[in-house]
Parts: C-alpha cells; structure tokens; sequence
C-alpha cells in the first residue's frame, strides 16, 4: 500500500473537497509543503477523480455543505460513506461551518476522524491531519476514547465506536452482545456518557450473579411485608435509575417467568413493586448485553423472541480481542501506565515506578495470541507483568509464562477448529499407564490429589478456550452449571497455582 500512498511524491497525498475555491485553494497552498494536494468541488467531482485511479489520497479534507445542496450537510454525508466504500482506510476530516453537534455526531458516526468547525487555524488544521495520518483522532475524541476505554484503530473498533456515536442520543433499547471480557459494560457506559442523559444514573445489574428469586425485586422494588424479610418498603433499579440508563448485562441468564414483566417495561413502561396492585411508570432506557447467542437461544425456547426483538432495536456486536490486530499493543500500552501509575506510590524511588517493555518476539507473540478471555484477560496479563517486570524487558520466555497454558503449544488451532467434547478431549489427553506408572516411580513427593486438581483444571481450561471465554458455553461443554464452573474455576486456580487469564 505504500507505494500507493506516494503515487504523486515521496509526500502523503491529501484530497480536499470545498466548493468554496477561496477556501480550497488558500489550503492547498498552506498545506502543499507536507502533502500531495488534490482539490476538488463537488461529490461527483472527487469520486470521479478517484475511480480514474491516478490520485489515491491517505486522507481526505471535505466540506459538508457541498454542490447541488451546499446549504445542507446532506452530500458531505454522502461523501463520507463514498469514501470509506472506496478505501477503508482513508481518514477523513470534516471542515464545515455548520458547527451544530447532530452534524458532528452523524459525520464521525458515518466514519470521519472527526469535525472541525470554520474558521480553523492552518496550523492547527495541518496537526490534526497529521494525527489523523498517525491513526489518530482529534484530542478531544481520543480523550472520550480513553475515557470510556474504547482503546484503538482497527476496522472493527472504528465502526464500534461509529455505533455508539449514532445509537447514543436515541430513547430506544439497544443490546450489546459479544464474548465474556470484550468490554460490553463498558460500550454500555459509553452509550449513557455520550447521551444528553449522561449527568443522569447509570445503573448496572448482572442478571446472572444474583438468585433467580431475587432478580424481580430487585429490579422492581417491593411493598413492605412482601415476602419474609421486607420490613420497609423499598424501590427497584428501574425507580433509582429515573431518566438516566439501566444496563441489564447478561440479560440471557434472566428466568424465563420474568421476561414478560421486563417485556411490559419495554412496551408501555408499566412495572409493579412486588407485593403492590399500584402500577408506575419507567422513564430509564435499557441496554442489555449478553455474551450468549441469544437468537440460538429463542431458537431453544430459553429465551422469548418478542423480548430479543424489543431488546434489540439496535444491536451493538463488540469484537472479540483476537480480531482488533495492532489494537492488542495499544491497549496493552495504555493499561501498563495505568497500572504502573497504581503501583508507584508504594514505590516512589524504585524502579517498579517505570512500566515494563517487551521484546521483538514477545510483542510478536503478544500479537499472535488469541486472548481467549479478551480485554479482562489482557489486563490480568498485564498487571501480573506489571508486578513482575515493571522497569523491565519481558523476553518471549517470561510473556509464554503468562499465557493460558493452552497456548503455548503448536496446536492451538485445534480450539478454533472443534467445539465439540472430542475436542475438547483432544487438547488435554491423559498419559497412559506407562507414563503414569513412571510419573509416580520417579516423584516420591507424588500427590494423587494435586494430580487430579491439575487435571481438572486442564480439561476446564481447554473447554473455556473452546467457548472463546463464554462461561455459560463452557458449563455446558463441561457438563455442568455456570456457578459451579466459577467456583471450581477458582478454588482450582489457587489451588495448582496455575498463571491464566482472568
């Protein structure tokens, strides 16, 4: 591709569209010193001059209001998505004078770098257009990014954050699904903190960590003496949320008698306390998120179909880790100050204040590695590095060490390639008698119940692989429920001292 960028010079090549030529031409002046510049008048005119093939611009300028309606944004929108159909990878920077942040929204929405309101200053102009060139956007939006952890560059997390930019502002339910540790919490606070509700409560309730008998009301309230235990009256997330946003994650977990009462919510915003005949009213907007194929699921008759169909009015699907390429380094680069920032006030001298770094082939590795646990494993990942190595360089020896022990073997693919209990049987095979016979011979330290643990372990940890960290689809594969995958998970991992993701 780099010979296409340089198609003109050894400069980056810079497309601008105005139908202003007072503007166009006075910045393809000031900018005609770091970029090839190609000046355009219309939306017809650009595309034109780009299927001829000659001109193939890295990053694009353009103007909103462009020829046969420059009174309206309607054809700089065009011109956007024209664009991106045309090359995914341009960037393209927005300058209008129609400053109004629905036009802002929509332009960035779309997928434009960002817009930036005339009149602006060349030189200002010119470091955005090179931050843009560097996979950047302007400080403003890489501020948000990081502020809502939406950390990186990739083609799926650009349209990730083009998702949430244009589902924001709207009153409607919006489900989020994807693995579990892909950050689907986190795309759910940014939907409420880019919402005129954002100074209003964002309420979050797991519909799996509590007990079914539980979940009614706690998201509904309750009228004193409703069931043993209710000496007051007491209200439910949907009344201590208001006007502001109420996530329901792992909403697939939620018993199927209780999805028509959320249902009615969903509909008219009616709900009852427990106990009461009273109806009030929701005034909340839901987002849901599952980490389940919730389809499958109303397929199953374990989920209902008018309740995946109200939930999802928009569907958010937040990309696993392994799919986000270069987005793995950038986010471990920016949890490793941020946890190296944690850790230095303990250690104000010591060289433990300084994040780690890692080698040649450990940042190839560290590309290559399927993060089955995704971002939550990383960052596990990440802080143990943090602890061990901080100041230091990590070898690939030190980084195989961290990763699942799964991965460290040639045949990882097979976790891809089988979803079934043969594979997983495959991926952690017993020794045979011999083996064992010569294993018990030779350790006169043997235990035959650490044995079984690490075992045991193995198999859980080959079948969370298989899920590609889906919990539920890991119980499943394993026979048994979620809460005791967790537990056995847990106690097992302390136990054998085994070093995973989280």
């Amino acid at each position: 591709m780099a010979a296409a960028i340089q198609n003109l010079s050894s400069k980056p090549c810079l497309l601008i569209v105005d139908d202003d030529p007072l503007i166009s031409d006075s910045l393809a002046f000031v900018l005609a010193a770091d970029f090839t510049v190609q000046v355009c008048g219309s939306r017809r005119e650009a595309m034109t001059l780009l299927k001829d093939g000659s001109f193939q611009p890295v990053v694009a300028l353009i103007d909103l209001g462009l020829p046969p309606l420059p009174d309206l944004p309607t054809e700089g929108f065009k011109l956007v998505g024209d664009l991106l159909a045309w090359s995914a990878n341009i960037r393209i920077l927005v300058l209008s004078g129609q400053n109004e942040e629905s036009n802002a929204r929509r332009a960035r929405a779309l997928g434009a770098a960002d817009l930036v309101p005339k009149p602006c200053e060349p030189s200002h102009l010119k470091r955005l257009l090179i931050a843009a060139l560097a996979g950047q956007t302007a400080d403003a939006t890489v501020s948000a990014d990081i502020q809502h952890g939406l950390i990186g560059d990739s083609l799926p997390m650009r349209k990730l954050k083009n998702q949430i930019d244009l589902y924001a502002t709207s009153i409607f339910p919006a489900l989020i699904e994807g693995e579990s540790g892909s950050g689907k919490e986190r795309v759910a606070k940014a939907l409420h903190d880019l919402s005129p509700r954002a100074k209003l409560p964002f309420l979050a309730l797991n519909c799996a960590a509590i007990s079914a008998n539980l979940v009614e009301p706690t998201l509904f309230g309750y009228a004193r003496g409703a069931f043993t235990g209710a000496i007051s009256a007491k209200a439910g997330y949907f009344e201590d949320a208001g006007e502001g946003t109420l996530f329901l994650d792992e909403i697939g977990e939620l018993p199927l008698d209780l999805q028509p009462k959320l249902l009615r919510v969903l509909e008219n915003g009616e709900f009852q306390r427990v106990g009461e005949t009273q109806s009030r009213q929701a005034h909340a907007r839901i987002v849901a998120a599952s980490n389940r194929d919730l389809k499958a699921e109303v397929k199953a008759g374990r989920f209902r179909g008018d309740l995946y169909h109200r939930l999802s009015v928009f569907s958010i699907l937040v990309p696993p880790l392994r799919d986000l390429g270069d987005d793995k380094l950038k986010l471990m680069d920016f949890y490793r100050a941020q946890y190296a920032a944690k850790y230095a006030p303990a250690h104000a001298e010591a060289k433990s204040t300084h994040p780690f770094n890692l080698d040649k082939s450990a940042r190839e590795a560290w590309l290559t590695y399927p993060f089955f646990g995704n971002v939550r494993e990383l960052k596990n990942i990440v802080i143990r590095l943090t602890a061990k190595f901080s100041g230091y360089t990590v070898t690939l020896a030190d980084l195989l060490q961290e990763f699942e022990p799964a991965a460290r073997t040639d045949d990882i693919n097979t976790y891809h390639s089988d979803h079934s209990n043969a594979g997983l049987l495959t991926t952690a095979t017993p020794p045979d008698l011999a083996q064992i016979r010569a294993e018990i011979e030779q350790n006169a330290t043997f235990s035959l119940d650490a044995k079984l643990k690490e075992m045991e372990l193995r198999y859980i940890e080959a079948a969370i692989a298989i899920a590609h960290g889906n919990m539920s689809q890991a119980a499943r594969v394993l026979g048994i429920s979620r809460s005791t995958l967790y537990s056995r998970y847990d106690a097992l991992r302390l136990g054998v001292g085994t070093k995973t993701g989280g």
